[in-house]
């Protein structure tokens, strides 16, 4: 497995710079709820810089996935992260997940997205779909518009290929996502319980030491107004800490990985073809 590159796992840190999107994706009218609008508004403004400082400190690049619509809000948002060595990546366009648009809204979506990216002189090579609820024409839009890499699926717990298109897939799973573990508002209805950043650090480390054992990518996915809250942002920085104490893990950007990923004969090609359904059984 030579995307490995000698270690015994590879850390993908990700930052979805969700902002007010993924609210507003559930009605326009939250615009009109100033409190749960500074709540996402502290993801790109206080957050993200925190962030930023974090991995100076520690001397470890991510990758930042960027609704297009965050990006435009805030230009020189994307270009911030880019200055600072990390990669920005397409998180759509308006954060409304594939999975409930037809497949003209998909891609214009899809496209729009991409179109203020190359306006802001920012290129993007990977790809996560909103709530990671990628339809069955996403790995086709990603191969398409020549990006090398998709990071939504859940099929394995090491980088795979897609059989369309040779697309990269870099997997995630819930159990490394902040939003299981902190996220919660009242309105829309987000979330019921707020974990202890020390519960939610055992749970990485022991997610981190069973990929170390079994040779994984350890993709955790993060959001700036969750863990860019101070006693969360400390949780992260003991994890990557430990990480680095540990002496056999590495970090890199997705599309570094990707690209790692893509010329090891090794990664295993899985299928992206819709579950065949009989009505009968399941109407």
């Amino acid at each position: 497995m030579t995307w490995l590159a000698g270690a015994a796992a590879v850390a993908a840190l990700t930052f979805d710079v969700d902002a007010e999107s993924p609210i507003l994706a559930q009605g326009g009218h939250y615009a009109e709820h100033l409190t749960t609008m500074s709540h996402q508004s502290y993801g790109p403004d206080v957050g993200v810089p925190r962030i930023l400082d974090l991995l100076d400190d520690l001397e470890v690049p991510a990758t930042f996935f960027v609704p297009g619509w965050v990006a435009e809000q805030r230009p020189g948002l994307a270009a911030n992260i880019v200055e600072r060595g990390h990669e920005v990546a397409h998180h759509s366009y308006s954060h409304r997940p594939p999975t409930s648009l037809t497949g003209a809204e998909e891609r214009n979506d899809f496209e729009r997205a991409l179109a203020v990216f190359e306006s802001q002189g920012i290129t993007v090579s990977g790809h996560r779909a909103a709530l990671w609820e990628a339809s069955p024409q996403t790995p086709g839009l990603v191969a398409e518009h020549g990006l090398l890499y998709d990071s939504s699926l859940m099929g394995d717990d090491r980088p795979y290929l897609l059989s369309a298109g040779g697309v990269v897939e870099l997997p995630v799973h819930w159990s490394l996502d902040d939003w299981e573990q902190y996220a919660y508002l009242p309105a829309p209805q987000i979330g019921s319980v707020i974990e202890s950043p020390r519960k939610v650090l055992e749970l990485w480390k022991a997610e981190l030491d069973g990929m170390r054992f079994y040779h994984c990518l350890f993709t955790l996915c993060l959001h700036p107004f969750l863990s860019g809250r101070p006693g969360r942002l400390l949780a992260l920085r003991e994890l990557i800490e430990y990480a680095q104490n540990r002496g056999d893990v590495e970090f890199a950007r997705c599309r570094d990985l990707a690209v790692r990923a893509s010329a090891d004969d090794s990664v295993a090609v899985r299928p992206v073809s819709p579950v065949v359904v009989d009505p009968s059984v399941y109407p």
